[in-house]
């Protein structure tokens, strides 16, 4: 039995008070440029240039991918939308601690717990383009076929290049069973993981940490997972959905480090 190829997509607390309030929508793989600032959790992680997304939970606490956590130094960019140019309500705040899950293993994407939390410097400054999205209960699931959207500024095809604008895709959710069978993920899906999308739209290189945006029924938007890996073939590939990790397997760990740093 072959391994399936994975290639990490990284360039190189429901106590936590959210608002979750997206502002209406009117590339992603096949995707589309989103609404400047509808997104605004969305967040840019850069090093000597950006290298992966991230969503902010809190003033001064932004989630993201494991695998993206390759430098010493970074800085978060709120309130971005195209990278090519100053719009003005940007927000560059330095990182002040990484926090890696203690189980993540470099080498074994599949192995799963991609997951890290940032602290910042300081705390954003809140507004209607900058404010944190919620974290789902932990014992809350997604049903196959929930609508999603990934965000992100990733290559607009594999081996393309990148979005300079943010991008939108409407990604519905696979279903555990399905994602695990033998010719989709098959064991490398695990229930830590969530699986989306499919067909022509997916994830791509450097969407990597970025959120997985799922609507609660409070009509408020969560994040439900941290783009983590696509397969080595392609962006697209059929059978091969985008690989999230789930956000709600992880809140105790999430509790946790937030308790460790005394930030209630």
């Amino acid at each position: 039995i072959l391994t399936p190829c994975i290639i990490l997509l990284a360039l190189r607390s429901y106590t936590l008070l959210c608002v979750g309030l997206s502002i209406k929508t009117h590339r992603m793989v096949n995707g589309e440029e989103a609404r400047p600032y509808s997104w605004p959790w969305q967040v840019s992680l850069e090093s000597f240039y950006p290298t992966c997304g991230g969503t902010l939970v809190a003033p001064n606490w932004v989630l993201t991918a494991a695998h993206c956590i390759t430098f010493h130094t970074y800085r978060v960019v709120l309130a971005e939308h195209d990278m090519d140019k100053e719009e003005g309500p940007e927000q560059s705040i330095m990182v002040a601690k990484m926090f890696i899950h203690p189980k993540w293993n470099d080498n074994c994407a599949s192995c799963g717990n991609d997951i890290a939390l940032l602290k910042l410097e300081r705390s954003a400054d809140l507004s209607d383009k900058v404010q944190p999205a919620c974290l789902p209960a932990p014992a809350s699931s997604l049903a196959h076929g929930q609508p999603c959207y990934i965000t992100g500024w990733g290559r607009l095809y594999s081996g393309g290049p990148r979005a300079t604008r943010l991008q939108q895709a409407l990604l519905p959710v696979v279903g555990h069973s399905v994602c695990s069978q033998s010719d989709w993920w098959g064991s490398s899906a695990k229930t830590t993981m969530v699986c989306a999308g499919g067909e022509s739209k997916s994830a791509c290189h450097g969407d990597s940490g970025g959120p997985l945006n799922c609507k609660g029924r409070d009509n408020r938007w969560y994040v439900e997972g941290v783009t983590s890996f696509v397969d080595g073939r392609g962006c697209n590939t059929p059978k091969r959905p985008t690989v999230f990790t789930r956000v709600a397997s992880f809140i105790p760990w999430i509790s946790e480090v937030r308790e460790s740093t005394k930030i209630y």
